[in-house]
């Protein structure tokens, strides 16, 4: 008998951070420095960062890069290695969510209790 590999069910992780969020690298490589983030995968765990952690891609001439080359690209970051950062404190923090009196949920800078969403 052939041996099937049973494919094991992936949750995706739960996460505050949203695209477009300004947040801050907190351990490896790129520690201490910040961006923002361009895409979010909840599957892979993983965040790209604008203009962090670029990695060198070798791309054959093509239609749209006519004389290939070496390219440029963000590569991917973990999630629990980013934090958002707050614009009134300035500074990486934790977040909570809180519903408003309108049944809308907002998240919650943990340090100064200012509302993170721009909305």
């Amino acid at each position: 008998m052939i041996a099937q590999k049973i494919k094991k069910e992936v949750k995706p992780t739960k996460t505050h951070l949203k695209k477009g969020d300004v947040v801050r690298v907190v351990s490896g490589r790129e520690k201490g420095k910040e961006g923002k983030i361009l895409q979010l995968s909840r599957i892979k765990n993983a965040v790209w960062v604008e203009r962090l952690n670029l990695i060198k891609k070798h791309t054959k001439p093509n239609p749209k890069y006519p004389k290939g080359g070496i390219m440029e690209k963000e590569g991917i970051l973990s999630i629990s290695n980013v934090m958002i950062i707050c614009q009134n404190c300035e500074r990486p923090v934790r977040v909570a969510s809180k519903r408003l009196t309108d049944g809308k949920k907002v998240r919650i800078c943990r340090r100064c209790g200012e509302a993170l969403d721009k909305d």
